[in-house]
C-alpha cells in the first residue's frame, strides 16, 4: 500500500441457490486466490452466502440459520489474510430480515451494512421478504459472545493506512435518488464497494456502467462494484457477473459478462485524497458514523494498473480529435475575444518554423476568420538569426503564404551584432548572453511593429517551456496574450497533426508535417553543416518526460518518490503499453533537472501574459498556480533522492 496504492478484486463465485455449504467452499477458494493475487479488498456479489433468487426459502429457518453459521466460517477463514473481505446474507433481526454486506478481516466480522433501498418492482420483490436498513448502528448478537454492529453508518478503516475508509452500499442503493454512497463519501469514505445481484437485460450493461463510473466521479471515490453469475439464473431471470472497479470516473477494470470473472485494479487512495483537497466544494459534515478499525500489514502494492506516459493526450484516435477541436477552439475564441475588446485589426506573430509558432499562426487565423476578418490582418514577422535554418525558413515562410497572413522578414543579425558591441559581448562567446540577446532583438521587432500598425503581438511558447523556465525572460517570454500559455509541448504536436489532417489543402498539410518533423529548437546557435545544432531536448530532457512530471506533481500534488515510481512504470515496463524508452536512471536525472528548474523559474511564471487556459493544468499566476518566487525545492529533491537507482 505504498504511495496509497490499494488493490481491490471484484469476484463472482460460481454458486448454487440456498446451497450454504457449496457457496462457503467456493467463496472461500476465491478468497485463497485473491490472496495469491495479493488483493488487500476483495468483494463479493450481494446474497453470495445463500444466492440471491431463493425467493420465498429466504422465510425458512433453515436457511438463515446455515448462512449464518457459513458467514462465521468464512470469517475465520480469513484469519492470517492480508485482506478485508465483504460477502452478502440475509439475516434476521428483532423481527425483520435484513440483506447485508458482512465485513471480514483477520478471522472476524467487523460489521454488517444492510441494504437501504429495497426494490419491489418488475422482475424485483425483495420487499416481499427484506427490511430496509437502518443507519445509525446497532449491536447483533451473531452467535454466542459475538456480537457485531450493523448499520448503513460504518467505515472500515485499517490500522496501517488510516487515509483508507471503506464503506458498503448492496445493488439497487446506486440506482436510488439518493444513493447512501453519498453520505458514505461525505463522511469521509473514499472506496465504496457495491454487493449486486443486477440481472441482465438488452442494453442494461451500459447504464449500469454509467452509474459506476458516474458515481465514481461525482463522489471521487474508488468504486468496486461485484455482481451475481450465472450461478443465480433461474426462472425468468439472467445474471452476468458484470464486475467493475472504476477511479474517479475512469473504468480500471471490467469483467467480461457472463464469464464469472473476477478483475483486479490498484486504486490510488493518495490521488483521490488529494483531488478531494482541491475541491472546495467537497465538504464532509456527516458525523453520525462509527468507523471500526482493523490490522493490516502495510506492504508495497505490486503496479498491473496502466499508467499513462502522455496524461495530456487521449490515447483513442477519436478522443484525440475531439479534444483537439475543442483546444483549438478555446484558444481561437480567447483570442477573438481579446481582438474584439481592444478593437484591434492586427496581430503580429513571430514566426520561426518550429512547432510553437506555427500553432500560434494558426490560432490566430482561426481567431481571425472567427471575427470575419481579412487574414492579411495578420502580420507574421520571420526573424533569422545566427542559428536560423533554411528548413526552419522556407517553412515559415512557405506556411505563410499558404495561410494568406501578411509576411515581413527582419533579418535581425546586423542589430544584434550592434548591440554585442554596445555591450562589449564577443560574437565568438556563444554564451547566454549571445542566446539572449537574439530572443530579446526579436521581441523588441514584434512590439514595435505591433505599436506601428496599432496591433497586439500573439505570444508562442508552450506551458512545457513555461515550467521548466526555457524562455528568455522579457524575451519570447512576453507578448500581449499567451495562445499557447496553457498548452504542453507534447499536445501541441497532436494540434498541428489535427490541423494538417483536416485542412484540406495538400500544400499546407506538407508545410506542417515537415515542421513537425524538425526537432524543437531555439535555433540561437549557429547550424553545422546547415543543419539545427541545438537540439532543445538534448539540454533540458524529453519533453514528455517533463509534461508527465508536470501533470502528476501539479494536477495531482504527487511527491517526487511517486511520480518517479509511476514514471518508471509507464517508461520502462514493457507491459505497460509506453514502456522501455527509457532507463531509471535517465527518469531519476531529468525529474531531477525538472525540480530544479520548475522551483528556480517561478519569477518568469509569475508575470507571464494574460492567455487562455485549455486543461486542468495550468500555470497562470491569476488562476491555477499562484506559487512563491523564491521557494526551495530542497524538500522535493531530498525525496527524490530516497529513489536514486
Amino acid at each position: 500500500m505504498k504511495d496509497g496504492f490499494v488493490k481491490v478484486a471484484a469476484v463472482t463465485p460460481k454458486i448454487r441457490v440456498a446451497d450454504t455449504i457449496y457457496n462457503k467452499e467456493k467463496i472461500m477458494e476465491k478468497i485463497e486466490e485473491a490472496e495469491r493475487q495479493r488483493a488487500v479488498v476483495v468483494v463479493f456479489p450481494e446474497l453470495c452466502i445463500t444466492g440471491y433468487s431463493c425467493g420465498d426459502l429466504f422465510f425458512q429457518d433453515t436457511l438463515l440459520e446455515e448462512a449464518k453459521q457459513a458467514l462465521i466460517e468464512v470469517a475465520e477463514g480469513t484469519a492470517g489474510k492480508n485482506m478485508l473481505v465483504f460477502v452478502g446474507l440475509p439475516l434476521a433481526y428483532r423481527g425483520g430480515l435484513y440483506n447485508v454486506a458482512a465485513a471480514l478481516s483477520g478471522g472476524r466480522i467487523l460489521g454488517l451494512v444492510p441494504k437501504q433501498c429495497i426494490p419491489g418492482y418488475n422482475e424485483f420483490y425483495e420487499t416481499r421478504h427484506f427490511t430496509a436498513g437502518m443507519e445509525e448502528p446497532v449491536e447483533v448478537l451473531l452467535a454466542e459472545n459475538l456480537r457485531v454492529p450493523m448499520g448503513g453508518h460504518l467505515l472500515f478503516v485499517p490500522d496501517c493506512l488510516p487515509e483508507l475508509k471503506v464503506a458498503a452500499e448492496i445493488c439497487e442503493d446506486i440506482w436510488s435518488p439518493e444513493p447512501p454512497s453519498i453520505s458514505h463519501a461525505l463522511a469521509g469514505a473514499n472506496l465504496i464497494v457495491n454487493l449486486s445481484a443486477s440481472n441482465e437485460l438488452t442494453g442494461k450493461d451500459c447504464y449500469r456502467k454509467s452509474l459506476v463510473e458516474g458515481q465514481s466521479a461525482r463522489l471521487v471515490c474508488g468504486y468496486v462494484y461485484a455482481s451475481a453469475g450465472d450461478g443465480e439464473s433461474t426462472q425468468d431471470v439472467v445474471y452476468s457477473a458484470h464486475n467493475m472497479i472504476a477511479e474517479n470516473g475512469v473504468m480500471l477494470a471490467e469483467a467480461e459478462r457472463f464469464k464469472n470473472q473476477s478483475i483486479y485494479a490498484e486504486l490510488d487512495i493518495q490521488r483521490l485524497n488529494g483531488q478531494r483537497r482541491r475541491m472546495t466544494t467537497f465538504c464532509g459534515d456527516k458525523k453520525d458514523y462509527r468507523e471500526l478499525t482493523f490490522h493490516l500489514k502495510r506492504e508495497e502494492t505490486e503496479l498491473t494498473r496502466f499508467i499513462d506516459p502522455a496524461p495530456f493526450v487521449p490515447g483513442k484516435a477519436e478522443k484525440r480529435r475531439k479534444r483537439c477541436e475543442e483546444i483549438l477552439s478555446i484558444q481561437s475564441m480567447g483570442l477573438k475575444k481579446r481582438l474584439e475588446h481592444t478593437n484591434c485589426r492586427c496581430a503580429v506573430v513571430g514566426i520561426s518554423g518550429g512547432l510553437d509558432s506555427t500553432l500560434a499562426l494558426l490560432v490566430t487565423v482561426r481567431a481571425f476568420d472567427l471575427l470575419g476578418m481579412k487574414r492579411k490582418g495578420i502580420c507574421a514577422v520571420t526573424m533569422p538569426g545566427f542559428g536560423t535554418t533554411d528548413r526552419t525558413y522556407d517553412n515559415a515562410v512557405n506556411l505563410v503564404r499558404c495561410l494568406g497572413a501578411e509576411l515581413m522578414e527582419v533579418d535581425i543579425r546586423e542589430a544584434v551584432r550592434v548591440h554585442f558591441r554596445d555591450i562589449g559581448q564577443e560574437e565568438s562567446s556563444h554564451d547566454v548572453t549571445y542566446e539572449n540577446g537574439q530572443a530579446r532583438e526579436r521581441t523588441q521587432i514584434l512590439m514595435d511593429i505591433a505599436n506601428k500598425q496599432n496591433g497586439m503581438v500573439v505570444g508562442t511558447g508552450d506551458m512545457s517551456e513555461l515550467a521548466l523556465g526555457w524562455a528568455t525572460y522579457n524575451g519570447d517570454h512576453m507578448s500581449m496574450y499567451g495562445v499557447n500559455a496553457s498548452v504542453p509541448k507534447t499536445l501541441v504536436r497532436h494540434l498541428v497533426h489535427y490541423y494538417a489532417d483536416t485542412c484540406d489543402s495538400p500544400q499546407l498539410t506538407k508545410i506542417l508535417l515537415d515542421v513537425l518533423d524538425t526537432p524543437v529548437s531555439p535555433e540561437l546557435l549557429p547550424p553545422k553543416d546547415g543543419q539545427i545544432s541545438q537540439k532543445t531536448e538534448d539540454l533540458v530532457g524529453p519533453y514528455e518526460l517533463h509534461d508527465f512530471f508536470l501533470y502528476h506533481m501539479l494536477r495531482l500534488g504527487f511527491g517526487p518518490e511517486k511520480i518517479f515510481r509511476l514514471a518508471v512504470r509507464a517508461f520502462c515496463d514493457e507491459d505497460n503499453l509506453g514502456g522501455n524508452q527509457y532507463t531509471p536512471e535517465i527518469i531519476f536525472k531529468w525529474e531531477k533537472i525538472f525540480i530544479r528548474r520548475f522551483f528556480s523559474q517561478q519569477f518568469k511564471r509569475s508575470c507571464l501574459p494574460d492567455g487562455p487556459k485549455v486543461g486542468t493544468v495550468a500555470v497562470s499566476p491569476r488562476g491555477d498556480l499562484r506559487m512563491p518566487s523564491d521557494a526551495s525545492a530542497d524538500l522535493w529533491l531530498a525525496r527524490l533522492e530516497r529513489c536514486r537507482p
